[in-house]
């Protein structure tokens, strides 16, 4: 009697379905939806294949990626220490000088990569600069005395680029050239010359694994400039060439630790 009513209602002579059928027909629309839905789960995920198993003649159900997250550049923080061991003439006439430093550098990969390197950003705080200056000079650096006496200053270089080959390797060779600004607590060389000084650094070397959060950095051969640029007219600068070591930490991502 039931399905007899129920078979009358839905005649397509009436102008609407019964209460029974559009519930049938909710029924299957929301089962369809929850099928047809994107998983939310790896769980609940269906390949192709078994989803044309389940569902003969169904499209493929695709799995949704999650966002992928930007990994952060490659970052290195190193405490360095510097030691002159002679000096040349090549933009300064400053003599008989030594300089020694310690200082911690950042470095951030920032620029990409050039002929095989990675091209980072380098900048430099150094809290102890020491110049090892004869006692007495002339206006152009000249020694006029055997005595020395140590002028302490200190160093702020935020402008500086490293060229870095075999990221991720035992080895890694680079270049490395910044520049700051130098202030010393005496007027260095001269008495003529002034407290605040342009520096110029570069520098070869090498950084080789210790582990992988550490390198230990070899700076072969070095050249330290420092002038005061003409802001008065006595301007002897100095430059020396240098050796350096330092201890590297690698900051944060561990994906340029490949090994060999």
């Amino acid at each position: 009697m039931a399905y007899r009513r129920c078979d009358s209602l839905c005649n397509p002579s009436f102008s609407r379905l019964c209460t029974f059928c559009k519930f049938s027909f909710a029924l299957l629309g929301v089962i369809a939806t929850l099928c047809l839905a994107p998983p939310t789960s790896a769980q609940n995920v269906l390949t192709a294949d078994s989803a044309d198993d389940a569902f003969p003649g169904a499209p493929p159900l695709i799995a949704p990626t999650a966002p992928s997250r930007k990994q952060p550049p490659a970052r290195d923080l190193t405490i360095e220490g510097l030691v002159s061991y002679g000096h040349y003439h090549i933009f300064a006439s400053g003599e008989d000088c030594k300089m020694y430093d310690i200082g911690i550098e950042y470095d951030r990969h920032t620029w990409g990569h050039l002929l095989g390197s990675r091209v980072d950003w380098v900048a430099e705080i150094m809290p102890m600069v020491l110049l090892h200056q004869p006692t007495e000079m002339n206006i152009w650096g000249t020694p006029l005395t055997s005595t020395f006496k140590t002028v302490p200053g200190v160093e702020i270089a935020p402008i500086g680029i490293r060229w870095l080959w075999r990221d991720g390797k035992a080895i890694k060779p680079y270049l490395m050239a910044k520049g700051g600004i130098l202030v010393f607590s005496q007027k260095p060389l001269s008495n003529r010359t002034t407290y605040e000084n342009l520096s110029l650094q570069s520098s070869v070397g090498l950084q080789v694994r210790i582990n992988e959060r550490f390198d230990l950095r070899l700076g072969l051969f070095g050249d330290y400039h420092f002038s005061d640029a003409f802001i008065v007219p006595v301007n002897p600068g100095l430059d020396v060439m240098n050796a350096s070591m330092g201890l590297t930490y690698h900051i944060g991502s561990k994906r340029h630790m490949t090994g060999d």
